[in-house]
């Protein structure tokens, strides 16, 4: 829930954010005020740290007392401890955790961060039920519809050596995806720049191939496994990570993921949900990376959950069975 800033903030710096600059530690705290904003306030004199004026380089030491006054506009995130209840699960999809880090088995429909008329998010939802944890942040972030290993630092200085082997492509990532159709064998990597227009927080259809404008963006795609001229199971390992990434390469192969919604058919997503099958079909199955305490190359697999596993067990017995006519009326897709 968003609550205007009404009263004084004043916080102590532990550990977990010493050395980080003081404009990047308020865009985190107050998560929706623009950085424009900041670095307005903290020019103004309004932000004090030990109750004097900072610079926006300014780098939070342990022990500096930073004062956040009421300043207009800003609000600041607050967690609605009615939802509680609803929270509860997350502790149960965690499927690693140790003091460095925890990754979670991500569902479809759930948003890694609350806002736009959200109840909350993955890391709200965290934060609450673990109140005295010093510092949770988000390593990487997940569609709201897509599903599976979701990353998150118990440590600032966790969060910045993963996001530095993110920055150098160190860390690997694997997705298995349902597509529509004969997904075609010679189709092993697509390759076009992708570009953002009229872009919003909550906005899903901003991304489209633009080969003057669009960054640069690579996806490899492995078959694993047809469903007669149905659809296709693919492993999939993007080698950038922009904004809906996959689900536009896929829809540039003429073969989008089935269940999207902004990217896929219409037609075969309503046939899709006539069969029970109401998600998109993209999961996060596996993250390799360098662990931040071991400094060995540690992997994090998350199995699939019941409706994608429902949804491949289906079709299997589809092709075996051809029963009641169904793979007939599918074919038609």
């Amino acid at each position: 829930m968003k609550e205007h800033n009404t009263q004084i903030h004043l916080i102590r710096i532990s550990s977990n954010f010493s050395g980080q600059r003081i404009d990047n530690f308020l865009y985190t705290y107050l998560k929706v005020v623009p950085k424009s904003m900041i670095y307005r306030i903290i020019r103004t004199g309004a932000i004090r740290v030990n109750k004097k004026r900072i610079q926006f380089q300014y780098k939070l030491q342990v022990g500096d007392v930073l004062r956040i006054p009421p300043v207009k506009g800003i609000k600041v995130n607050r967690f609605n401890t009615k939802y509680m209840k609803e929270i509860a699960f997350l502790e149960k999809i965690i499927i690693h955790e140790d003091d460095y880090l925890l990754a979670l088995n991500k569902p479809t429909g759930i948003a890694v961060h609350g806002g736009s008329g959200l109840k909350f998010g993955v890391i709200e939802g965290l934060r609450a039920l673990r109140p005295k944890a010093q510092f949770l942040e988000l390593v990487h972030r997940l569609d709201r519809d897509t599903s599976g290993v979701l990353l998150v630092a118990k440590k600032r200085t966790v969060l910045v050596q993963l996001h530095e082997q993110l920055r150098l492509k160190n860390m690997k990532k694997e997705y298995l995806a349902l597509v529509h159709g004969v997904w075609n064998a010679n189709i092993q990597i697509v390759s076009v720049p992708l570009l953002k227009k009229n872009i919003s927080l909550y906005d899903n259809r901003t991304i489209y191939i633009d080969s003057d404008k669009g960054k640069f963006s690579t996806t490899y795609f492995y078959i694993k496994e047809r469903f007669a001229n149905i659809a296709t199971l693919l492993t999939i390992k993007p080698i950038t990570g922009r904004t809906h990434q996959i689900r536009v390469h896929t829809q540039h192969a003429s073969h989008p993921i089935i269940g999207d919604d902004v990217y896929g058919d219409d037609q075969v997503n309503v046939q899709f949900k006539q069969f029970g099958f109401n998600r998109l079909f993209l999961h996060a199955y596996m993250l390799c990376f360098t662990h931040p305490n071991t400094r060995k190359k540690f992997h994090i697999y998350a199995p699939l959950g019941q409706s994608f596993y429902n949804c491949l067990f289906f079709l299997r017995n589809l092709i075996i069975n051809n029963y009641n006519g169904a793979l007939e009326y599918m074919r038609k897709m």
